[in-house]
């Protein structure tokens, strides 16, 4: 099955009906037909248009999808096809003042403008519903120990809460990035076939971007130029970028050897077909795997700046698959990713439990920036500490039993000395490192 059916075969699905219905053939129709209807009535304003004939297109223009595909199939054009039918309908004299100095274009890239608003603004929903389930988990788990990881390895503890402040800061970067891209993509065009308002004064131009709600591009060609669109469909590939980065670290806490939160499997749910046993992170796949086709439509978009001259239609049919797929898409996405962190399973005894694998090495730096604190150079400090967590993990691989970092640093006398009785335990302890985590949330307005 072709990627674009197999998309709105599958995903719309899930997704909200208002998402999909600001990009079904009806609604572009019904804003082409809004444009002509606003540019007629401007014309009158100018004094071109009699008010009676506009009275009439108003009164009985419309169109029928069936009929306008009809015509396309002799046409082959499927703007000429819809004017044709709307003239059809108004059946009178005063249906000559229909595309009135227009360019196909006109309808097509100020009708986008309108879809992008549209579509951003769902989106920009999405964002802030996520952050709202987000933020609350980042609070709920704000002190709960776990350790944090740098190439996959034990490093330094953090929290729960802290992982998911993180997720809550990026996604609030995506609100942003969402509502700059409303001012930049809020864009119309009637300037005609090669954007020198020859035949439209941009007396028109304003009027009918103003009652749509849009500006009217600086400067056009018969088109607005595709790095505004490609800016849209980049901006939601770098969101899919984030849900992914999201969804792949939820699928890493979930393996069972780490295990510290876990997708939510429904009673009756099934994870495998051969084996019983498994509760897969499938909604964390999912999403992963779905960023990749965002990311695709993204490139596709970047190719479709270069048009030859003032136009060519290579762009088109490209944009007719990538946008309503993208929009779709990302909707639907950040809805999956609210519901996953939603019903997040979190296992705050696996966390506590993980962090002891590693001995409480994790306070090598803590110590290491003691001793220099105490007159120690830095590569001294850091051989003596290096040198007491390589013993530490050749005690624990020997199998001794109570191997740990901290005694066996102050069994190390070039260590100990530097150290007043109760100072280095002080030191080794989670409390430590989460002294400034209440002063972060407040930073990230979590509460």
């Amino acid at each position: 099955m072709a990627k674009m059916e197999f998309l709105r075969s599958m995903i719309p699905r899930y997704s909200r009906p208002a998402m999909r219905d600001i990009w079904t053939e009806q609604r572009k129709l019904e804003i082409w037909l809004q444009i002509e209807l606003l540019a007629t009535e401007a014309l009158v304003e100018e004094g071109i248009v009699p008010k009676r004939d506009f009275q009439k297109m108003k009164k009985r223009s419309s169109f029928s999808i069936e009929r306008c595909r009809e015509l396309e199939k002799t046409l082959n054009h499927d703007v000429i096809a819809f004017t044709t039918n709307v003239a059809e309908n108004i059946n009178d004299k005063a249906s000559r003042w229909l595309h009135y100095g227009l360019t196909s274009s006109d309808l097509i890239d100020t009708a986008f403008g309108v879809q992008m608003v549209a579509s951003v603004d769902i989106l920009t929903q999405d964002v802030i519903a996520l952050k709202k389930t987000v933020g609350s988990k980042a609070k709920k788990f704000q002190f709960t120990p776990m350790i944090g990881r740098s190439h996959g390895i034990h490093a330094e503890p953090t929290t729960f809460g802290l992982k998911m402040a993180l997720m809550f800061d990026e996604f609030s970067r995506a609100e942003r990035r969402l509502r700059d891209l409303r001012k930049n993509v809020a864009l119309g065009k009637l300037s005609g076939a090669v954007g020198t308002n020859a035949h439209l004064s941009p007396k028109i131009e304003n009027f009918v971007c103003r009652k749509l709600g849009l500006k009217p591009a600086p400067i056009a060609t018969q088109v607005i130029q595709r790095d505004i669109h490609a800016e849209f469909m980049t901006t939601i590939a770098l969101i899919g970028a984030s849900i992914e980065r999201w969804a792949t670290e939820f699928r890493h806490l979930q393996r069972t050897e780490v295990l510290e939160a876990e997708e939510f499997f429904a009673k009756g749910q099934k994870g495998s077909s051969a084996m019983p046993h498994k509760r897969n992170p499938i909604t964390g796949e999912r999403l992963t795997g779905l960023a990749r086709v965002l990311r695709g439509n993204a490139v596709a978009a970047m190719e479709n700046i270069a048009l030859w001259h003032e136009r060519d239609i290579s762009h088109s049919s490209v944009e007719r698959v990538i946008f309503p797929d993208s929009c779709t898409l990302l909707d639907y996405m950040l809805n999956k990713l609210t519901d996953l962190t939603d019903g997040l399973i979190v296992y705050p005894e696996n966390m506590d439990r993980n962090m002891q694998l590693s001995l409480g090495m994790w306070n090598s730096q803590t110590v290491m920036l003691a001793l220099i604190q105490k007159g120690l150079t830095r590569e001294d400090a850091y051989g003596l500490v290096q040198r007491n967590a390589m013993e530490t993990w050749k005690n624990k691989h020997a199998g001794e039993v109570g191997a740990d970092f901290k005694n066996q640093l102050m069994s190390d006398p070039e260590v100990a000395r530097h150290f007043r009785q109760g100072e280095l335990e002080k030191l080794c302890s989670t409390d430590f490192h989460y002294k400034q985590i209440r002063a972060r949330f407040r930073k990230l307005g979590i509460r």
